[in-house]
Parts: C-alpha cells; structure tokens; sequence
C-alpha cells in the first residue's frame, strides 16, 4: 500500500504516481478479468474515471487505495458487460475466521495462471487477489470492496482452497493454431518488421488504421500511423517473431541478445482483408507481460 498522501495531486504529480501505480493495478485488474488485454482495457477505463473525479474529489489520504477502488469497480462493470460471472456473494456461512495464507501458499497463488483466477467467483477472486497478490489488509480490502471483514475472510478461505484444487488439474486445451491466409499474413508482417522494411508495412495499413501505443499515444488514419514506424527506425534491441498472446495471434517481440529468453513485449493487429486496421503495441506497458499466456511460433 502506499503511504498517504496528505493532500489531492494534481498535475505532473499525479501522472507520476498514475505511472507508478500502473503495473500494481494491472496486476489486480488482469486477474480479475483472466486476461492481460482485457486488464488494461479497464486500467485504461479506471484511470479515465479517475481524471474526471479528481477535481471533485476531496483530500485523498491514499492514493492507491482510491485508485485500486475505481479500479476494482471498473472491473466490475466489465465482468457484468461480459456476463461471465454473478457477482453476488454467496449466502455461505460468512462468521468463519481463518489464518492467515502460509508464505508458501502465497506464492503459490501469485503464481495461478489468469484463466484460473477466473474459474473463482468475483468475491473470492477480488479477495484472493487483493491479500496474496498484492498484499492489502484485512481492513484495507473491506475499503476497496464495500464488503464486510466476515464476508471477506469466508471469501479468502474458499477462493484459497478452490485455487489448491484447481492447481492439481491439467490444462489438456490444444494448441492454437493460425489459419494459412492468417499465418501468410502476420509472417509477411514478422518478415519485413525484422528487414525494417517499414515502407513495405506502411503499404500494409489500411486508410482508417488505428494505433494504440499503450500508455503513450493514440493515432487515426494512415498518414498519421505511418509515422509510428520511425520510432522502430531510432532504437535497436528488438527481433519480433510470429507468437500467440492469450491464444490470440501477436507479434512477439525478443531481445535479439537473448533470443532464448522472456519475451519483452506484444504487438497485437487486426486485419481487414489483407490490410492492418488496428495495431495494439504495449512496447511502453511490459508490465502487462508479466501475467500473459504466451507462446511463440518460431
């Protein structure tokens, strides 16, 4: 948790600390939505409600407790959007105290893929997440959640054992596989990315392309996006290979000095026939790696 803050930041203070805190909120937002893309889909919408509340909002005594709060309720708003997951809380017996989580099984929970968080309902999910992953109190999840210390503890104990019992099945889904017109596609993008052949890629874009450099900027139109690829012109330490991102095709990008390595980023497109519509680069959010169901096709 971060220490308070005494007073409301405005400003260049508040983009630092946004900047700050980003990883920390995505790392509840994408467990609470079994998806990386999908979690910085609502750390995006959560900072936007942020900004418009801030010059409404009086002394804020915890900056990260009031972010994670908006997040938190972000994320409910998208499961209910998504129609995934009830998110009322059971009527179990809600009085049951528990011990707090062993060292070991903290571990083990931080460590639960997405797609498992997700098989929890949201209740325990959000408690889980936010005691063993990001290491909130008691008292400072009731903040966050609206729910009471009883319905919180009997939330932990079943989210806990259900995690224990899901840690033991085998994931027996097959691997993803690209269609031929889809793989042709994304290699000739693989190919003349690594040639830095970006003239051939611009000719790649259609007219309404657009771009999110996550974090960074957003751009319209096929002018404008052009311009993307001359940052790739300035810097080195990049190889990109055709991969997978939470089974969805992406261009994975390598360090070329440890081609064996952790991946350091993702580049997601959408096509249009053989044109790129939509380009999705998180070259300036690798935080959101961390937690991806990634695999490469090389």
């Amino acid at each position: 948790m971060s220490a308070p803050t005494g007073s409301t930041p405005h400003g260049e203070a508040f983009d630092q600390a946004v900047a700050e805190l980003r990883p920390r909120l995505h790392r509840y937002c994408a467990r609470m939505t079994g998806s990386v893309i999908d979690g910085e889909d609502v750390v995006q919408e959560a900072l936007m409600k942020a900004i418009e509340a801030l010059p409404r909002t009086d002394t804020i005594a915890h900056l990260e407790s009031w972010l994670v709060r908006i997040a938190h309720n972000a994320a409910l708003d998208f499961l209910r959007r998504r129609s995934r997951r009830d998110v009322a809380l059971s009527d179990e017996d809600l009085e049951m105290i528990i011990d707090p989580a062993p060292t070991s099984l903290e571990r083990e929970i931080a460590a639960a893929s997405l797609t498992t968080f997700m098989r929890l309902p949201v209740a325990q999910r959000s408690s889980v997440i936010l005691m063993d992953v990001l290491g909130y109190s008691l008292e400072e999840i009731t903040g966050v959640t609206g729910s009471s210390i009883p319905a919180i503890k009997a939330a932990l104990h079943r989210g806990r054992a259900r995690l224990r019992d899901l840690a033991q099945e085998q994931d027996d889904r097959p691997e993803p596989v690209l269609a031929h017109a889809e793989r042709s596609l994304l290699a000739a993008y693989v190919d003349r990315f690594n040639a830095r052949d970006f003239d051939a890629l611009r000719d790649m874009l259609a007219d309404e392309v657009q771009l999110d450099l996550v974090t960074r900027t957003r751009r319209s139109g096929r002018t404008d996006v052009s311009n993307y690829f001359s940052n790739y012109v300035r810097v080195a330490g990049w190889h990109v290979v055709l991969g997978f991102v939470e089974r969805r095709p992406a261009v994975v990008v390598r360090d070329p000095a440890d081609p064996t390595g952790t991946p350091l980023y993702f580049i997601l497109l959408e096509w249009a026939g053989t044109r790129v519509v939509n380009i999705r680069d998180f070259r300036y959010a690798r935080y959101v790696i961390e937690a991806a169901e990634l695999t490469t096709a090389d």
